[in-house]
């Protein structure tokens, strides 16, 4: 069945190449395309489209499709183009002319796009919270190693001092940063444009605004061409959240990665969460950590594929649309895999207690004898001056005591400011809104 037929059958090979991936990526949106013939046939009632028996028999048919979603039972056979279809397949045989009503005054592009804001709001909702519980997870680390010291590199050389505790919030701190970008396209997500139809509204006297409240939409996108424009606009603004996070991920992969190096040593995975070599026996591999930093890599491409997909097509609807879910819902899940499997692997992580006291690491405390000079008077250039020759001239003794101050350093880690920013963000965000 498709729900464009009109009485003639399109050729074999056509419709093949034009359903492409549709049945399989359609499970994706199954529960939400449900939920917004949920609303579409409360209005239709509303506005005396449809009768009330009508709207109870729609409701009760989709309510059994959401159950066997929940069940994992709902299937979109081959004899469906996609689950817009099927839905309305299951409808019509179960309650006749009321299954065939449902589609009064809609279209399947706004259909299709509603369903997908609804799916893409969701899942920035459900990553978000697993952003934040990777936040918290930094944080403990944080607290729980703020007095081990490791080394801090500029060009991949030792620089100067800085702390596991330092390392971990920044981390935490920046995936905060990352939510940000998952609010904007959450904000993007979260106009409706049921009722939008194929771009140019209806002559139907639809209420908007009522299934705009159903489905628990922010707002309406007013403008029914402009609506019709959210297509391309969601994936690709999510895709750019998708890809700042991965970015702050794949960074913290490839630190974990040389840490965990035998030259550096400053961190130790257990055995089980390593790999070995076929020939080198001593070996223990961080693949985990290296297909984190692959994975990430790969998804900061995702902007560019949706972009090349959408960027020379005027307004109006375009079959290309259908490509984004190929280009997006793999990658997406792809990206929740990465958290998960960091919320997994980052609490086991071990921290070697002392690298720093090694002789190698000495010159990393050049700038804390500097800072000796200048309490005791010397100006700064000649500080700089006379410790840069007692480096080169061997008479260089690192003055390894040290005490900072200032919020964010060494010794005032700042963990409760973040912690703030976490709650700020739980309190204030609409991403959070739901999990209240």
């Amino acid at each position: 069945m498709k729900i464009w037929e009109k009485g003639f059958s399109v050729n074999d090979t056509i419709e093949k190449f034009t359903v492409g991936q549709d049945r399989v990526l359609d499970m994706y949106l199954a529960p939400f395309d449900m939920r917004a013939s949920k609303a579409q046939a409360n209005m239709l009632a509303k506005v005396g489209m449809i009768s009330e028996a009508e709207r109870q028999q729609l409701v009760t048919g989709l309510d059994e499709l959401l159950a066997q979603v929940a069940s994992g039972t709902f299937q979109i056979e081959d004899d469906f183009e996609d689950v817009h279809s099927k839905i309305e397949s299951y409808l019509t045989e179960k309650f006749g002319d009321a299954g065939k009503k449902i589609h009064t005054a809609r279209s399947r592009n706004d259909q299709v796009l509603t369903a997908i804001q609804l799916f893409l709001k969701d899942y920035a909702e459900q990553i978000s919270a697993r952003i934040v519980a990777l936040v918290e997870v930094l944080l403990q680390k944080a607290e729980a190693h703020k007095n081990d010291l490791l080394p801090g590199y500029t060009h991949f050389q030792a620089a100067m001092p800085s702390s596991f505790g330092l390392w971990f919030s920044a981390y935490a701190e920046h995936l905060l940063l990352d939510l940000a970008l998952f609010e904007a396209a959450h904000k993007v997500a979260d106009q409706n444009p049921l009722g939008s139809g194929a771009g140019f509204g209806s002559s139907f006297p639809i209420d908007r605004e009522m299934t705009t409240r159903e489905m628990g939409f922010g707002s309406v996108a007013v403008s029914s061409v402009g609506a019709q424009m959210l297509r391309g606009k969601t994936e690709k603004t999510l895709a750019f959240a998708i890809a700042g996070a991965a970015g702050t991920l794949g960074k913290l992969a490839y630190d974990l990665v040389l840490y965990n190096s035998q030259d550096l040593g400053f961190v130790n995975l257990p055995k089980e969460f390593t790999t070995g070599s076929s020939i080198m026996p001593h070996k223990k591999n961080p693949d985990v950590f290296e297909l984190v930093r692959g994975h990430a890599n790969r998804l900061q491409a995702l902007p560019n594929d949706i972009m090349l997909a959408t960027s020379n097509l005027p307004s109006g609807y375009h079959r290309d649309f259908q490509l984004l879910k190929e280009l997006l819902f793999g990658p997406m899940m792809q990206f929740a895999d990465l958290l998960d499997m960091l919320l997994f692997a980052l609490p086991e992580i071990k921290i070697k207690e002392g690298v720093i006291e090694q002789a190698k690491y000495d010159p990393i405390f050049s700038v804390e004898n500097i800072n000796q000079l200048i309490i005791a008077g010397v100006p700064f250039r000649d500080a700089y001056q006379q410790v840069g020759r007692s480096v080169e001239d061997g008479s260089y003794v690192p003055h390894r005591q040290f005490q900072t101050t200032h919020l964010g350093s060494i010794h005032n880690l700042g963990l409760a400011e973040i912690a703030a920013k976490v709650a700020r963000w739980q309190e204030g965000s609409e991403l959070f809104k739901n999990q209240k």
